[in-house]
């Protein structure tokens, strides 16, 4: 075979009746199939066309880059050319990261065409050939490397003019040229801070860029470690990467130039940076929303699937401690509907029921995407990051049980759960105790529901009505069931006494609800709040105890109108101090004392998570919020035991807490950017760098032992 190309190749340069086509052949070196190929099928003199330098790279193995990063060798060529003959060079493709063991390295796979412009001379004379020879050099590796070389030649006709594109090669050749890095109006600046370097750059083409899995590869190698994680910060007109130094930063000032490429996506710019303060704009935005969700996230679910999710999500959602007692209670009030008229009865309360919650669940849907529409970094749950929501609902639980406890009545039915509206006797009173159970609902979140909520709130309004119907019907479906199905509805206990003992036990998981939102209050408006809240509570139970006073009054024949005014007057103005005036600033970070089970933590920021994963620590984050009650279940369970303060302190892992009991742009955009519209959310950075692994929204201290363990070995997992 290398006979019969080198004989072409002779043919093609000696016979005049061969030329009109560039006649080359491939040379196999051991792991590499490589040869010369041409933009054009002539050239014409004085004209510049490229060659390139094909590489069809063996599977499993890979070739370097001109900066090969850790190790490797960028390849050479070397030309003989005919005389006047020039040969410029090489136009490097866009890399890619070639991680091996600690390592990383810059380089190629599969087929690469490395482009080389020739100029032919002006006295070329048309009608002959020109053989171009290249000996060319390439480090070829995979587990072990390999030293190949290769000498190429090809047979380039000289023509009068410009000639056509080479029908197999010009494409390709085009292809390559085009997507290589290009000079761009880009300003670059760089500085050291503190253990790692800021690189800054903006410029008109990163106004609005998608930055998700942006990249530097610097041409200079030891400029940089190149195994540690970059840290993506946007900005309004470019971005900052946070870089790990390398060698040049240690000797004297550091290096005066920090050139190389930045890839975004399918583009690549040339970046030359020079030291000093950053460009505007480069900056202040936070991480970029990812292109690519990691595991677990929703931003690969179609509607069908997400509505799916949502289905399964609403149903588990049941189960959820928030929403327990209210179905409970409404349970309990089908058991007194025996017979055929009652059981008709029963099943239009569970209609009445369903459609309160899924009435609420849409209105909810609503709010969030006019909110996000409007341009608020909203999610699920995003009512509970109001104290004044919170305020009223801890009243409203109060009020709920003390009804319960017997303080007042107001209707006398079990059904008579959670306020006026939703203790009313029929379907009214089934209706708006649906409205409440999904009310309550807004702190839990159920396994299935991130993923399908966190799609939906990307997605079209009709896409997202549509996955928080299906959530609603799912949440739904099971007490609708119950009233629809009469042999579960017979399975449920018959009235009597129990129900009183049974309505007023259930009080206490009320008062249990109320204690929990006036915590939540304490930590979104501290001390004031706190003093706040339960001076208004003291005048609810007021109004409740005269509410009760003058029914026991009207029961006996009297006209209580005074006590039923000044009830209703102190109710109201509970309510008003609850929600006006506004409540004061949150506490600021570490104020509170942590309990002392808790996980020494950080607060969170995008910077500082920047910073620890330059330095290749192992990171893990935790999105929570005080008002999360799967997060605080969470926290108590897995995450303050034993076994897991012993693998963070094993693998010298960093716990960063991202607080989103208030509203935080930068945690909502964190959130979206996993696919996730509200908390729990769990991310285990691994030491060597890489896409945060999400971990489940139910852990278990294995689970989180064992995330921790893998990214200590440099890849998280859980």
């Amino acid at each position: 075979m290398r006979f019969l190309a080198g004989l072409i190749a002779a043919l093609a340069m000696f016979a005049p009746g061969l030329v009109g086509t560039a006649v080359a052949a491939p040379v196999n070196t051991g792991h590499i199939e490589a040869e010369l190929v041409p933009q054009a099928q002539g050239i014409a003199p004085g004209q510049t066309v490229y060659v390139a330098l094909r590489q069809k790279i063996q599977k499993g193995w890979h070739t370097y880059w001109r900066n090969p990063g850790d190790s490797g060798e960028a390849t050479r060529i070397g030309w003989t050319l005919p005389a006047g003959w020039r040969a410029g060079e090489i136009v490097w493709p866009t890399p890619h990261r070639q991680p091996t063991g600690p390592l990383v390295n810059y380089g190629y796979t599969g087929e690469v065409l490395l482009p080389v412009p020739v100029t032919a001379p002006a006295d070329a004379r048309p009608g002959e050939a020109a053989t171009l020879k290249a000996a060319a050099s390439f480090l070829v590796c995979a587990e072990i490397c390999v030293p190949e070389d290769a000498v190429l030649q090809i047979a380039l006709p000289v023509t009068a003019g410009p000639a056509p594109a080479d029908p197999k090669w010009g494409p390709a050749i085009d292809r390559a040229l085009a997507a290589t890095p290009k000079p761009a109006p880009l300003t670059a600046a760089f500085e050291k801070r503190g253990a790692g370097v800021a690189l800054a750059i903006a410029g008109p083409p990163l106004k609005g860029a998608d930055m998700a899995g942006a990249y530097f590869y610097p041409y200079a190698g030891t400029v940089i470690d190149h195994a540690k994680p970059q840290g993506i910060e946007r900005g309004p007109d470019g971005l900052t990467l946070t870089l790990a130094p390398g060698y040049d930063f240690q000797k004297g000032a550091g290096p005066a130039k920090l050139d190389g490429v930045l890839v975004l996506g399918d583009r690549a710019y040339e970046v030359a940076a020079t030291p000093g303060p950053a460009p505007a704009g480069a900056a202040g935005l936070g991480p970029p929303p990812a292109r690519m969700v990691a595991a677990g996230g929703g931003a690969s679910l179609g509607l069908a699937s997400a509505a799916l999710f949502a289905l399964l999500g609403g149903l588990i959602l049941n189960l959820m401690p928030c929403v327990f007692p209210v179905l409970a209670m409404k349970a309990a009030s089908l058991a007194g509907h025996g017979g055929a008229e009652a059981q008709a009865q029963a099943r239009r309360q569970g209609l009445a029921f369903g459609v309160g919650a899924v009435a609420t669940f849409l209105a909810l849907a609503g709010g969030l995407i006019a909110l996000k529409a409007a341009g608020s970094a909203v999610g699920w749950g995003f009512q509970l990051q109001s104290p004044p929501v919170v305020a009223v609902l801890a009243l409203l639980m109060l009020a709920v049980a003390l009804d319960l406890s017997g303080v007042f009545e107001v209707g006398t039915s079990l059904q008579g759960v959670g306020s006026g509206l939703a203790s009313r006797d029929g379907l009214a009173g089934a209706f708006f105790t649906g409205a409440l159970a999904v009310v309550v609902a807004a702190p839990c979140t159920a396994p299935f529901m991130g993923p399908a909520l966190g799609w939906a709130l990307t997605q079209t309004p009709v896409a997202a009505l549509t996955v928080f119907l299906a959530l609603g019907i799912g949440f739904a479906a099971p007490f609708v069931l119950v009233a629809f199905i009469p042999g579960l509805l017979s399975r449920l206990p018959r009235p009597g006494p129990w129900m009183d003992v049974f309505r007023k036990a259930l009080a206490f998981p009320m008062y249990g609800a109320a204690a929990w939102l006036v915590w939540v209050l304490a930590q979104q408006s501290g001390p004031d709040g706190l003093a706040r809240v339960l001076a208004a509570a003291i005048v609810v139970a007021l109004a409740a105890w005269l509410a009760g006073f003058a029914q026991r009054r009207a029961a006996e024949g009297r006209k209580p109108l005074a006590l039923n005014a000044a009830a209703g007057l102190l109710a109201v103005l509970a309510l008003t101090s609850a929600v006006w005036p506004r409540y004061g600033a949150p506490p600021a970070a570490g104020a509170a004392t942590p309990d002392a089970s808790e996980l020494a933590s950080e607060p969170y920021t995008p910077a500082r998570l920047a910073a620890l994963r330059a330095e290749g620590r192992p990171v893990f984050v935790n999105y929570t919020a005080a008002w999360c009650v799967s997060c605080q279940v969470n926290d108590r369970v897995a995450l303050s035991t034993k076994g897991v303060a012993e693998a963070v302190k094993r693998n010298g892992v960093v716990y960063l807490k991202a607080d989103w009991t208030n509203r935080n742009a930068v945690i909502a955009a964190d959130l979206a950017r996993y696919g996730r519209a509200g908390v729990p959310l769990y991310l285990v950075y691994g030491a060597g760098g890489g896409d945060g692994v999400i971990l489940p929204s139910i852990l278990t201290e294995g689970v989180v032992v064992k995330a921790f363990d893998a990214a200590a070995r440099g890849h998280a997992g859980a």
